[in-house]
Parts: structure tokens; sequence; C-alpha cells
């Protein structure tokens, strides 16, 4: 059985050696910070390093890393803002697709559609839970529309998380004019199917068990809207974004580039970054500043000097990795799945360590070219759940055992698919070619550091000045919104610091 890394082409390599900024990493936030920043005239390098692609590629298949349910964009006002400036915002927006039907919930005796249409839904809970459907109904309806009284907040561009006590302080005291953000979450009570949409959370954040309102209802009151997903995942919405970067005059160092897209190490002098040297290459390439979107353990091992920048290796220590989404792939006939199966169904497991399972189905693709079509009349089956990080240091026989309890699971929920089954890949075991750290598309992550409102990880300032980071561990509990705004914010900073002139002012 072979496996292999999808391949992406993107139309762009490096036009020179010294930049404005280098943007390192694959997450979504650095790409929009790089568009960003491009529109705005300034010198761009956007180095992939860690980039997985839009999927891996086993026996013909390419599959996805796990699943990924994003919220419609009109639900990110501060987001759409910056989309519009790249001109992106329309086709963004009308390429998120709300699943049919939005959720399904499946528990021990029950299993219901959470319909889109509030007439629907709340006939669709009475039938299935009798008098106690009209609370759930008023729950969901409450929890869906919670987010939309804390979209001015953000709307006025917070300094979130705050990088020195006067930013702190005024943070605070746009927090007091704002009581909505402290507000319980309106999806209380121990009703199973609540708590079940609730398990849905870890799903869209990137914290570990978040305990504050925000972390409790934001991402989760997005997407309870409509939940919906994006054609190839995460890393097809980062494609776009790539892509107008390089539209913008930009440059990429992606996986189809010549000189390679792997960093060796980070250049300094003394606590000042100067550049990024690729492996196997004698090419420096050299910016005033570096913002970085990967993860810090990724970041930390490329830095060399531990004497000069001791300051920036203990500011990156800060974040532990605590769980990470493992997932399984199964691929089937469409006609084999069970009727009525929902595209995005949420499954109360009734396993204490496993937790809810998300099972997300996808189109077969036989090629990650952008512009490939669909396998008719075959799915893809994604289903993850959260296992703690140790799970990888245990080995492979340990992730086997992981994996088949999710196929357990699965057959449980598709009874008589398994037997036309296709093929069964699951990401950490047959994503050949794909180097361990890229193997994390959902970290979950404890820091030490204060969590304004709850939702901060790492401060976007490092104590090396013109290192900045843009990555998922910058508002964690935010999920997707929370990675696009430490995008934007990243590249205000980078104004800020090169003090150069944006084109868009006059």
């Amino acid at each position: 059985m072979s496996t292999s890394a999808a391949k992406l082409k993107l139309p762009s390599g490096p036009s020179r050696h010294v930049y404005d900024v280098i943007v390192l990493g694959s997450q979504v936030g650095g790409a929009l910070a790089a568009a960003l920043l491009a529109k705005r005239n300034h010198r761009v390098l956007l180095v992939e390093h860690d980039g997985m692609g839009p999927g891996y590629e086993h026996d013909g298949f390419v599959l996805p890393y796990a699943p990924f349910v994003a919220p419609p964009l009109k639900a990110m006002p501060a987001v759409e803002e910056a989309l519009a400036e790249l001109g992106l915002s329309t086709a963004i927006g009308r390429a998120l697709r709300p699943h049919a039907p939005e959720l399904q919930l499946v528990l021990p005796r029950n299993r219901v559609d959470l319909l889109g249409d509030a007439a629907r839904r709340r006939a669709e809970l009475t039938r299935e839970f009798g008098e106690a459907g009209e609370g759930i109904q008023g729950a969901l309806s409450g929890s869906a529309a919670q987010h939309e009284a804390t979209n001015a907040f953000f709307k006025e561009g917070p300094q979130l998380p705050p990088d020195g006590f006067f930013e702190g302080w005024k943070l605070k005291g746009q927090i007091k004019d704002h009581p909505a953000l402290e507000a319980p979450p309106r999806l209380a009570g121990e009703d199973p199917a609540l708590s079940l949409v609730r398990g849905l959370l870890p799903f869209l954040v990137h914290l570990e068990k978040p305990s504050a309102p925000l972390a409790q209802t934001r991402a989760l009151s997005q997407v309870l809207t409509a939940p919906s997903t994006y054609p190839g995942g995460m890393d097809a919405l980062r494609d776009v974004l790539t892509r107008r970067l390089t539209e913008l005059g930009g440059d990429v160092l992606g996986r189809d580039n010549p000189a390679g897209f792997i960093v060796e190490e980070l250049a300094f002098d003394g606590s000042k970054f100067s550049g990024v040297k690729l492996v196997r290459s004698d090419t420096l390439y050299r910016a005033s500043c570096l913002v970085t979107a990967t993860d810090s353990g990724a970041l930390r091992r490329l830095v060399t000097d531990k004497k000069h920048n001791r300051g920036l290796l203990e500011h990156l220590d800060q974040a532990n990795i605590k769980s990470l989404l493992f997932s399984v792939n199964w691929v089937v006939p469409e006609a084999a799945l069970p009727r009525g199966m929902g595209e995005l169904v949420l499954v109360d497991t009734q396993d204490a360590e496993l937790g809810p399972l998300l099972v997300q189905q996808h189109p077969a693709r036989t090629s990650a070219t952008p512009g490939s079509k669909d396998v008719e009349g075959v799915r893809v089956v994604c289903a993850g759940a959260f296992v703690p990080a140790t799970a990888r240091d245990e080995g492979e026989d340990h992730l086997k055992v992981l994996a088949t309890r999710i196929d357990e699971h699965l057959d449980r929920l598709m009874p008589f698919t398994k037997q036309h089954r296709a093929l069964r890949s699951v990401p950490y075991l047959d994503a050949g070619g794909v180097r361990g750290s890229r193997l994390m598309p959902h970290p979950l992550y404890s820091f030490e550091t204060e969590a304004f409102l709850g939702v901060t990880g790492l401060k976007q300032r490092t104590p090396a000045k013109n290192v900045i980071l843009a990555g998922r561990e910058v508002l964690p509990g935010l999920g997707l919104e929370g990675e696009l705004l430490a995008g934007m914010r990243a590249a205000k900073l980078v104004q800020d610091m090169l003090k150069k002139k944006d084109p868009l002012k006059g």
C-alpha cells in the first residue's frame, strides 16, 4: 500500500531575496496577514514550511485530515471586512455552504436533525423528545443568537490579547462597555441533547476545556446559525488567500517550489530576526520582520541561537498541547450509506475517554488539482474524536487501537456499510510523506498566560521585537475567527513597525 502527500500548485516563486516581511507557516491567519500586507504595498514572502496541503493521497483517493466545520461569513463581521478589502468576501461567502441537514444528533435512543428552519426544527425536536423538545429549541435558538451581542466589540478591533500594561488597561475599559462578553451560555442544562451539542465546541476552538463565557459561547453560537463546509476544508480556504497574495505581487515558497519550502533555521542579529534559511540551500531570505503562523513547538525548533533568544523561547514555551483531533476516513459507495444520514453528524459515543464523535461526509476525489471533479456515487466519511496529545508517543499499535474504536462507532452509526467499504485510512498512520509535526490539523492547548475574556493565549508581540505571532495559539478560544483576527492584527502590527504608507488611505 503506497501513500504520498497531496500536491497543490501555486503560480509563484520568490522574485527577490530581501523583503519587508516574511510570513512563516501554513496556518490561515498567516495567509490572511500576508495578503493584507501585500495589498497595503509591502513586499511579502510567504514560506509555507509546515503546509499539509488540501488532503493526503492514499490508494488513489485524496482524503481529509479531519472534519472541519466553519461558521457563515456573516457571523464574523470583522473578518468579512478584511476579506472585502482583498476582494474575496463574496467568493468565500458563496463557497461556504451549510450542511444538509445543518447538524444531525445521534444519541443512544434518539436521532434528530437540527434544521435551519425554526418551525421544522421545533417539530423535529417535539417529535423526538416530546415536551422537552420545546426547551431544547429555546436553548438552541438563544445560543445561535448569542454571538450577535458581542459583534460590536470585535468590530472595534480590540487589542486582544494585549501586549502590555497600557493595552491591557484600555482593553479592560472596552470590556466594561460590552457586558454581553460575560453573558452566561444559553446552551445550559443537563438534557442529553444539549450536552451533546456542547460537545461540538472542541471541534471549533483550540482551547482545552474552555471555562469562560465568551470561550464557551461565541464560536459555538456562530456555527449553530448555519454549520457550514468549505470545499477542501481549511487548507483550501488558506489557498484562496495565498493565491490572492500572488496576484497582489507577493511571493510564495510552497510545495512545488524547486528551491524547497522547508526552513532549516531562523537567522538573528543578536535577538533581532534577520532572515530564514531553507534546508539544503545557501540562500538567506532577509526581511525587516517575521510573522509566524506555525505552532510554537515547530517555531522553537528553528531557533538555533538559544543563548540570544532565551526570551523568545520562554514566550513560546507558555503553550502546551493537551489533546489532538484523531480521525478515520472511510471511502464508501453513496448507495451504501444509511438513508437519512446527514452530512454532519455529532455522535454521543457513551465513551468517557473518546467523547463525542464528529462525522462529516465529503465528495470523493482522486486528485488534489484545483478544479478536479468529484468521483460520482462515492463518498468519504471522515470521523474524528479528541485523544490525549501523548497518544502519538505511545506508538503505532496504540494509534491502531484508537482507530479501531472509531471504526466500531462508525459501524454502529452506519450498519451494513462496512462490507461495501472501498478504503479505510487513518491520517496519523497513512499520510505518507507528511512530517509528523504537520499531522495536527486541530490541537487543543493550555497556556501559562493570563487569558483575557478566557479566549487568549500567546501575546502577538514577542521578546524578539520584530517577530510577531499570527497562529492559532493567539486567540485559541475563538476558533477560525480567532485565527483570522490574529492575522488581521499581525498585519497592522507590521505596518506600525515598518511605518510604511498605506496606499488605501491616500
